[in-house]
């Protein structure tokens, strides 16, 4: 059997979650928060913004060969939260069926997106422009 390549996943998740209209971040969970801290902690100052795939998380179950995929995105406020996140399911689960599938055993992959905010799109800083 391969190795299950939980990471590629999980960029791949990020990388789709990002590229939909809408999204504004994604949101680290509070366990992530926490390492991030532990870690920007020990490396003093300049330490950089944790990586876009922190609000993701996905599971593998090696009995069974499934996959669980959890999103966890900031919205803005320009389009439903609903049709956000419906598109990102569709998005991450096309982006993430390839690596999913290299696994000897397959089985079902479970896509779940939470909307942890909806932010207010930022004021335009030259008036007569829009920011988009």
């Amino acid at each position: 059997m391969t190795a299950v390549d939980t990471t590629g996943v999980e960029r791949a998740a990020a990388q789709a979650a990002l590229a939909v209209a809408g999204v504004a971040e994604l949101q680290p969970s509070l366990r992530q928060c926490l390492a991030d801290a532990a870690i920007r902690a020990r490396q003093a100052l300049g330490s950089c913004a944790p990586p876009p795939e922190a609000g993701i998380r996905a599971e593998y179950t090696p009995r069974t060969g499934a996959w669980h995929v959890e999103v966890r995105c900031a919205v803005n406020d320009d389009r439903r939260a609903l049709d956000i996140a419906r598109d990102v399911h569709d998005y991450v689960r096309a982006a993430v069926s390839p690596h999913v599938t290299r696994n000897a055993i397959q089985g079902p992959v479970t896509i779940v997106v939470s909307v942890t905010r909806i932010t207010g799109r930022r004021p335009s800083l030259n008036p007569g422009t829009t920011d988009l």
